[in-house]
């Protein structure tokens, strides 16, 4: 409802769309740009502002006044109640009241307020003279779950001028509908957004022309997120946020995800780049299960926990190792990985450099061994305590019986297998310590040497065995930790 205050005569409006720092008000302006079919936000206003909001005004009332929300033709009702709930397109009265009754409702609801009636107060987002004081029936939400959004007694809401009103109304277009809560994606790069915001008001519009609902098993939020990036073809200057949000009277939320620009652009960059394609399908195997395909793992690691992207992936690998079949595509997956490494987390060279040595004379060391001995060696990865056993027995053995050198024409001892250098990055105790991610780009490494040995153990089958066995045990312990935790 709008709460008006005391008459300001005839004061003009300003009537531009303006961009503000609240997300859900600027996939707003994006959307209504998209409706009106311009390319800039700035050029919505006047005469083309008020055919946006009639249109919107248009489809609110077809709604309102057709099927019910259970046919397949209500889904924009449905949806409607995450929204805009307790609105007079989705009263549960409306069903005993004459469809122009309702049309009626719906239109003075959505219509633009006299300027004669304006509050004394200036908008809350750009600053603007304010048409009215808003809250839960009107804005989906003002900044998370936390703030409910309602207007209780005294309190006369929000002010807001006409423009940013119609960002929230046309928010929805900018949405990825589901029934339940929506979904968007919103980041300061403003090229992405508005381009995104256009694809999704487009989708949305024949969705709610045809009458045609989600599918029964619709994509994940995060898959659907990762498709836009897939899909756009300009380099991204800002993150991403995914934005899960509903206004129902039964379950406010609002849970934001945040990616970072350079593991936003490296996610674009590789899905697309004809060198990274190969590589890129082996991160996808990687993330297979046995019900869900890989995509659906990989976008929710990259929004919820990136660094499970180079563990799954090198977990996925060394799987594969454990049974003395490194698959196709080996080598380009670790490049892949390791450009993760470089582009996103920014690793320094000379580091990479030191672990990357020392995985290759470890990998070295593996080479010449059996599937077996492998098997041995990932599972002391597991945990880093064993970890460092393992290596403290092969430095051992390596300092006593490892290669020499040649050097002005004597042998000389060889490098040690792990440096004092390595040894630091791989198990660094301080609190602020990458060493568990530098002990996957180890692991990583020496799945590379083993694949440019052409590593093929002759104990494969029966690693490939053992390892099953092992996994089947692991299962089984898990279920008990499971049960006695349910106990």
């Amino acid at each position: 409802m709008t709460i008006t205050a005391t008459e300001q005569g005839d004061a003009p409006l300003v009537d531009r769309v303006e961009l503000t720092a609240h997300p859900l008000q600027r996939i707003g302006a994006y959307a209504l740009a998209a409706l009106a079919e311009v390319d800039s936000v700035a050029v919505v206003s006047g005469g083309r502002l008020e055919s946006v909001a009639a249109l919107m005004t248009d489809h609110a009332v077809a709604a309102a006044t057709g099927p019910d929300s259970k046919a397949p033709e209500g889904f924009w009702l449905k949806c409607s109640l995450s929204f805009f709930p307790n609105s007079p397109m989705n009263h549960p009265s409306n069903g005993k009241k004459a469809p122009s009754v309702v049309a009626d409702a719906v239109r003075r609801w959505r219509g633009r307020p006299s300027s004669a009636r304006d509050p004394l107060a200036p908008c809350v987002l750009c600053g603007r003279p304010g048409v009215g004081f808003y809250g839960k029936l009107d804005v989906a939400l003002a900044e998370s779950d936390a703030y409910r959004n309602n207007t209780p007694r005294g309190h006369q809401g929000m002010a807001l001028c006409w423009p940013c009103l119609c960002c929230f109304y046309a928010l929805p277009y900018g949405s990825q509908l589901s029934g339940g809560p929506g979904m968007a994606l919103h980041s300061w790069d403003e090229d992405f957004l508005a381009w995104t915001v256009a694809e999704q008001v487009d989708r949305n519009r024949r969705e709610i022309l045809v009458g045609r609902g989600v599918p029964r098993q619709p994509p994940s939020r995060e898959v659907l997120a990762l498709r836009a990036l897939r899909e756009y073809r300009d380099e991204l200057n800002a993150g991403v946020e995914l934005l899960v949000y509903s206004n129902n009277n039964r379950g406010q939320v609002l849970d934001v995800h945040v990616m970072d620009q350079p593991l936003a652009e490296w996610l674009r960059r590789t899905s697309q780049a004809p060198a990274a394609r190969a590589g890129y399908s082996a991160l996808l195997r990687a993330h297979k299960t046995a019900d869900r395909p890989g995509v659906v793992a990989l976008a929710r690691n990259a929004f919820r926990d990136p660094g499970r992207i180079v563990a799954t992936a090198s977990g996925w690998l060394s799987r594969q190792a454990c049974a003395g079949r490194l698959p196709a595509g080996t080598s380009e997956l670790v490049t892949l990985c390791m450009s993760y490494v470089d582009e996103v987390m920014g690793m320094d060279q000379e580091n990479l450099a030191e672990i990357r040595a020392t995985a290759d004379r470890v990998g070295q060391l593996l080479g010449e061994g059996t599937a077996g001995q492998f098997n041995k060696f990932y599972a002391a990865f597991r945990k880093s305590a064993l970890l460092r056993g393992w290596l403290r027995r092969q430095a051992a053995d390596w300092a006593l019986h490892g290669p020499q050198a040649t050097g002005m024409g004597a042998s000389v001892p060889g490098p040690s297998l792990v440096s004092t250098r390595a040894y630091e990055l791989l198990f660094d105790p301080g609190l602020d310590s990458q060493a568990w991610f530098h002990r996957e780009l180890f692991l990583f490494a020496v799945l590379e040497k083993l694949h440019q040995l052409d590593w093929r153990p002759q104990d494969a089958d029966q690693a490939a065995k053992e390892l099953a066995e092992d996994e089947e045990d692991a299962m089984e312990d898990e279920d008990l930790v499971e049960g006695r935790e349910t106990r």
